[in-house]
């Protein structure tokens, strides 16, 4: 009988990254007073919250700077409570398909520099997640990368292939 009864209490104690999150940012907008769908999209390598859809007026939380804090919050109260870190990413009224749109302005014009002769080109310091998108950006265009730097200075140097 013991053995029957401890399944059922881990999955009620054990709510996953997802939940956890999405409980967290709906507290976060009801004390707000902003109204947000918000949808949790899961992949085997990570959970997305997604709040609200492009162009919903979210109070100006879908700066980057506040969904970067925002996500950095949304992954503590996950830790809290689980004791184990989070890939969760947070993408508010179309933030990171905005953002994508910015990291590709962005390579686009490192590899004009690349292609007008310069040796490296070094880019913004840029989260983990942002540089993943970029690195994978510029091997698409046939280029080379590498991270320098350290904690929030941490940054991509573009160079030829």
């Amino acid at each position: 009988m013991t053995e029957q009864t401890a399944p059922v209490q881990d999955e009620q104690s054990g709510a996953d990254d997802g939940d956890i999150a999405a409980d967290y940012i709906e507290g976060l907008l009801d004390i707000a007073d902003l109204d947000g769908d918000i949808e949790i999209e899961q992949t085997d390598a990570r959970t997305t919250i997604v709040v609200g859809e492009a162009g919903d007026d979210l109070g100006g939380l879908s700066e980057p700077q506040v969904v970067a804090a925002l996500q950095e919050l949304a992954r503590l109260a996950v830790q809290q409570q689980t004791g184990e870190f989070s890939r969760l990413v947070l993408d508010v009224a179309g933030s990171r398909d905005a953002r994508a749109e910015e990291l590709q302005a962005i390579v686009d014009r490192a590899a004009e520099s690349i292609g007008s002769g310069a040796a490296s080109v070094p880019l913004e310091p840029m989260s983990s997640y942002e540089r993943k998108l970029v690195h994978d950006l510029i091997r698409e265009r046939g280029l080379s990368s590498e991270s320098e730097g350290e904690a929030k200075d941490r940054h991509i140097v573009v160079l030829p292939a």
